[in-house]
């Protein structure tokens, strides 16, 4: 056998990660994410468990305030963590929840029913990417302290995280419960920003939206937000006694007039799946039971809101609760129609399941235990049966609504409603047929300045929306003509945040535009018909090309979402300078900022190599020629885009309306609150 010179791979070279490490080393495994997301999770986390013990029925008030240092402070009146001795580990319940992953009374036992938590490694998850963490648990008459840092229990001798820790184990008791104090949980944690993202933070109003939700979802516990974070503290109370029926009306878009009552549907059902035991042994066809409970209303608008919870946890994606909804809300309100005389002409379709969803406020909330998300996050619910058991219980009771004798008459103006909104989808859609046909037939009705590409396909088209009719020339000769296909714009297009509809159309960069695209606009638009794979908005590396940029990205925000939520919007990334060398063998740089250039000048110079200076600085991309465009711009090889994404839609609307709207008070304020934010030195000047 011959010598290899590559390292032998033994034993030796594994690694094995133990307890907590495992999540400092992965903390987007366990938190989703690292931006502000994962740190909006921890907090999510942490207050959960104060949710579980409030729908059990111990807890009716939770506190959450954030301090002025960044830590957050969750305190509830629940039973507490329990604080006696585990016999397995040998550490009291209190240490073992917050430092084994896979721990806590959410598995099966006697300790909660149903429970937002499902893999036990929220609280040890946060505690684990903490500076410090700090638990007070009052039960059994006394009151119990242990910090931590880091996920190591020991003791800090001053306040913050700054003081000096001391490893050291076990539970302390520090003092007696005050007669008529009640039992509960405090957890403060300082999360450590070395695990996130540069600029991550606590999202407050994201803070506000969870427990405002939660207090939706859970009438009997009041919820109170105390926010110190700039120096004087506020306070808000969350407390709404009538539970989803406050949350539907709180969720109604505002001018919206109710086409109907609030319909309150509540049921509960069983359904089957696979599950481990308590010793981890799979069985099959365990029975599970469901409550349902679900609030919903039509009202005069367009929009549909609906909200998906598992016991009590926002389903941001919905999951499989949702579509038993939408298939059972579809098959009530389509039987009714059928039965319903005048309703339906001769001939015409059933409505489908948009119609039905039109105009309608709804939220759903399943209470279950041990469900099952695609991620730690729960963003979305993939328990399968309990798409059956929503689906019977809505289909049942909302088909009783469109038949009792007190409701008949509003359910047939609702039914009446839905019958129109397909109608209306109908011919809209039997409009845009016509329209692309004869545009496909007449070739001449597309704009003139269009340069469009050769191929008909979507897999590889790009349409470039190009800045300006003087880098048109460059890009023209720099593009594949296959596949890109260039549609410049005179200077910036109307700011459809702040305008009508009317006025929108009306703007002929917009009207190019939708045409060129071919896929209608607004509640019209329809992806699978839009003639480019890709749509990418080359415009130029200044503060001109930037609000540029941010009004074409509002316009498809606004009237032509689907092309962000599919992934399909980009923005080019244009240099700003172009730095070379001189000598023999000559070098040529392209950088994106004046850091960047000055950094890359201060390497070639430490290399010996001698720049050009001043070192060019491309005003435009019509300083550029076609080869420099292409290799730094358009060439999908070489060229750096940024995907435009849409993770949050309520929390993209908020911003379109604070920093495109009409109110100047609000951007002006958040304008003077952010500008300490501002590094001096990034600024393109």
């Amino acid at each position: 056998m011959t010598a290899s010179a590559e390292p032998l791979y033994g034993a030796d070279d594994l690694t094995h990660l133990e307890g907590l490490e495992a999540v400092r080393k992965r903390p987007g495994m366990y938190i989703g994410s690292t931006d502000s997301r994962g740190i909006n999770h921890l907090f999510t986390e942490i207050v959960d468990n104060s949710t579980d013990e409030g729908v059990a029925g111990h807890a009716t008030r939770v506190v959450v305030t954030l301090h002025a240092d960044g830590s957050v402070q969750v305190d509830d009146d629940g039973r507490g963590i329990p604080t006696g001795k585990h016999a397995k580990s040998g550490l009291s319940g209190v240490e073992l929840v917050l430092t084994r992953l896979h721990a806590g009374g959410k598995f099966g036992g006697s300790g909660y029913k149903t429970s937002g938590g499902l893999h036990g490694v929220g609280a040890s998850a946060v505690n684990a990417l903490s500076h410090r963490f700090d638990v007070t648990v009052r039960n059994d008459g006394k009151v119990h302290e242990m910090s931590f840092a880091h996920g190591v229990p020991g003791v800090f001798d001053g306040p913050g995280p700054k003081a000096k820790f001391t490893p050291q184990p076990g539970l302390r008791v520090v003092g007696k419960m005050k007669r008529g104090e009640r039992t509960g949980t405090s957890i403060r944690y300082w999360y450590d920003s070395r695990y996130f993202e540069t600029g991550a933070k606590l999202d407050t109003e994201a803070v506000r939206a969870k427990l405002r939700n939660t207090a939706f979802l859970v009438p009997g516990v009041t919820y109170v937000l105390r926010d110190a974070t700039e120096g004087s503290i506020g306070e808000e109370t969350f407390s709404y006694p009538h539970g989803l029926r406050d949350m539907v009306e709180f969720l109604t878009p505002s001018g919206d007039k109710p086409v109907s009552g609030i319909i309150m549907i509540t049921g509960e059902g069983t359904y089957k799946e696979n599950a481990a035991d308590e010793n981890g042994v799979m069985k099959s066809n365990v029975e599970r039971r469901a409550e349902i409970e679900v609030a919903l209303r039509w009202s005069t608008g367009y929009e549909r809101t609906v909200e998906c919870f598992t016991n009590t946890i926002r389903n941001v994606h919905g999951g499989t609760h949702r579509r038993g909804f939408d298939r059972g809300a579809l098959k009530a309100l389509q039987e009714a129609i059928s039965k319903t005389r005048g309703l339906l002409k001769p001939k015409e379709d059933l409505p489908t399941a948009e119609d039905v969803l039109e105009g309608m406020t709804a939220v759903i909330h399943v209470r279950i235990p041990e469900p099952q998300f695609t991620s730690q996050t729960k963003d979305e619910l993939s328990t399968a049966g309990i798409t059956r058991v929503i689906q019977g219980v809505v289909e049942k009771q909302l088909k009783a609504w469109t038949e009792d004798r007190k409701t008949k008459s509003e359910a047939k103006i609702v039914l009446q409603k839905v019958v129109d909104a397909a109608r209306v989808r109908l011919t809209q859609k039997q409009q845009k047929d016509a329209a692309r046909r004869k545009t496909a037939l007449e070739g001449a009705a597309m704009p003139p300045k269009l340069v469009d590409c050769r191929t008909t396909g979507i897999s590889r088209s790009e349409l470039f929306l190009v800045e300006g009719d003087s880098a048109l020339g460059s890009a023209r000769m720099a593009r594949v003509s296959e596949y890109q296909a260039l549609l410049p714009l005179r200077g910036k297009i109307l700011n459809v945040q702040k305008a009508s509809l009317g006025d929108t159309l009306k703007n002929a960069e917009i009207a190019s535009i939708v045409q060129v695209l071919g896929a209608g606009s607004g509640r019209t638009f329809d992806l699978s018909t839009m003639r480019y794979g890709r749509v990418i908005l080359m415009a130029d590396a200044d503060v001109d090309g930037s609000h540029i940029r941010t009004l074409l990205i509002t316009l498809f925000a606004r009237y032509m979402r689907p092309v962000i939520e599919d992934g399909r919007l980009y923005a080019a990334m244009p240099p700003l300078h172009k730095v070379m060398t001189k000598g023999r063998n000559p070098e040529t740089h392209f950088t994106f900022t004046q850091r960047e250039m000055e950094a890359k000048v201060a390497e070639l110079e430490r290399a010996g190599k001698t720049v050009v200076t001043p070192v060019p600085r491309f005003k435009g991309l019509g300083e550029m020629d076609a080869d420099e465009l292409w290799e730094t711009t358009m060439n999908p090889a070489t060229r750096s885009v940024r995907r435009i994404t849409l993770d949050d839609a309520e929390a993209a609307e908020a911003a379109l309306d604070l920093l495109m709207g009409e109110k100047v008070e609000p951007r002006r304020n958040w304008l003077i609150e952010s500008s300490g934010r501002v590094d001096q030195a990034a600024i393109d000047i």
